[in-house]
């Protein structure tokens, strides 16, 4: 991957990667269908424990990027959260270029793949409800066979966390 270029806003600490993942509520799966670029937003569920990062997200069986991940295709993933306009506050700037954002964000390059394990497929839809509202759903594989699940899997060495907040 390529160096970041903020490193004054690089975010390595594993507990406040694992806030800004459960924080943020929809990832952006980015891949590529016959040379261009194509991105989806998503909801999503995650595993971390400060290695590689692992996204499940939900879909229908059949579309575009079910077509284009098939047996496994690469991908990148963005998520962002603790996003709100720096205005300079009490102060608000004179010049348009001092105005900025303040955000936390989590990109990594990896490889998607279709869930096809039954029991890994309801693990994830399990997790995902459970991440996503808060509370926990039984989910049988019977409820899980019409539904696709994304896994996207992003080795520690490619993926990046930076944060901009608010002092």
């Amino acid at each position: 991957m390529q160096a970041m270029r903020r490193k004054d806003r690089s975010v390595t600490d594993p507990v406040k990667i694992e806030r800004i993942l459960s924080a943020a509520r929809i990832v952006h799966l980015g891949l590529v269908d016959g040379g261009r670029p194509y991105v989806v937003p998503l909801h999503y569920c995650y595993e971390y424990a400060g290695t590689d990062l692992t996204l499940y997200m939900h879909s229908a069986r059949s579309g575009r990027k079910i077509d284009v991940i098939g047996g496994g295709a690469p991908c990148f993933v963005e998520l962002e959260c603790d996003v709100d306009l720096d205005d300079g506050g009490d102060t608000p700037y004179q010049l348009a270029c001092k105005y900025g954002s303040f955000y936390s964000s989590v990109m990594g390059e990896g490889t998607a793949s279709l869930v096809t394990d039954e029991d890994e497929k309801v693990h994830a839809l399990k997790l995902l409800m459970r991440q996503q509202t808060g509370r926990s759903f039984p989910i049988t594989r019977l409820m899980a066979k019409p539904v696709a699940v994304i896994r996207a899997h992003i080795p520690a060495d490619a993926l990046t966390a930076k944060a901009h907040m608010r002092k």
